[in-house]
């Protein structure tokens, strides 16, 4: 037994796991409630990039709740992935930049922080075997 060297499986397996986690917890964990909060019509929201409150809104709903239920079912992947890379970019460095980067009773970068490396991760390895990406690519119908 190799312990060097990763199994293809044991890749795929890990893009499953890191999908639906980090997809998972994104879409529950932050999208939802930023989806109940736009479909209240809420109008008071972060506007860190100077865009205004409601399309700040959209863009992080976009992201938190589309793309990251793309991301669980693994379809379109890498394309996805670049919209949570950049909310994760602007909460780590714009939204908590003047935050410390670990938890110490109050709010940190290390959630964002954490978030970031696995979608960076994700973008590189692919979705996985075991993933829409993955059955679309084997039948011939996907880049």
């Amino acid at each position: 037994m190799q312990f060097s060297s990763p199994k293809p499986i044991s890749m795929d397996m890990a893009a499953l796991l890191l999908r639906l986690i980090f997809g998972g917890f994104m879409l529950l964990g932050h999208g939802l409630g930023k989806w109940d909060a736009m479909m209240a019509g809420s109008e008071t929201f972060p506007d860190p990039l100077g865009l205004g409150a409601v399309t700040s809104l959209y863009l992080a709903v976009f992201a938190e709740v589309i793309c990251a239920g793309l991301l669980v079912i693994g379809l379109a992947s890498r394309w996805i992935l670049i919209p949570l890379i950049i909310t994760m970019l602007v909460a780590v460095f714009i939204v908590h930049g003047e935050h410390e980067w670990f938890a110490k009773g109050g709010p940190s970068k290390e959630a964002a922080a954490i978030y970031l490396m696995a979608y960076i991760s994700l973008f590189f390895t692919g979705a996985g075997k075991y993933s829409l990406d993955g059955i679309l690519y084997r039948r011939g119908w996907y880049y």
